[in-house]
């Protein structure tokens, strides 16, 4: 899925691929629990996490992957060792099998997000 037209979180998952939603539906138990104090919000096509107006965190189901976004470079940098051995592109961190989902380290990115507010990309 690219660029989901769905207005909600809920029809997002919805109209996931069988083989992601369950991972989809764990990625935003996780972003809802840690993240007290975002929103949740659809932006780009995708469930994104706000604080004061701006998207500090999204999550996708792509084609061969589920993307997490970490749009908080500070972030991104305190977790340059364990992001190390990942699948990184510029601002995500890319799962190829939802059943290889680093949720620990998800949590712990997550944990650090919310923490104190710092500057996007």
């Amino acid at each position: 899925m690219v660029q989901s037209e769905a207005g909600t979180v809920e029809a997002y998952l919805a109209e996931a691929r069988e083989s992601q939603r369950a991972a989809l539906v764990r990625l935003r138990e996780l972003c809802r629990a840690e993240l007290a104090g975002f929103g949740e919000v659809m932006a780009y096509g995708m469930p994104a996490y706000t604080r004061d107006g701006t998207a500090e965190i999204a999550f996708a189901g792509q084609r061969q992957y589920i993307s997490l976004y970490l749009m908080r470079p500070d972030v991104r940098d305190a977790f340059a060792e364990r992001l190390a051995g990942q699948d990184m592109g510029k601002g995500c961190l890319r799962f190829r099998r939802p059943d290889r989902i680093d949720y620990p380290l998800v949590r712990d990115l997550l944990r650090a997000t919310a923490a104190a507010p710092g500057p996007v990309c």
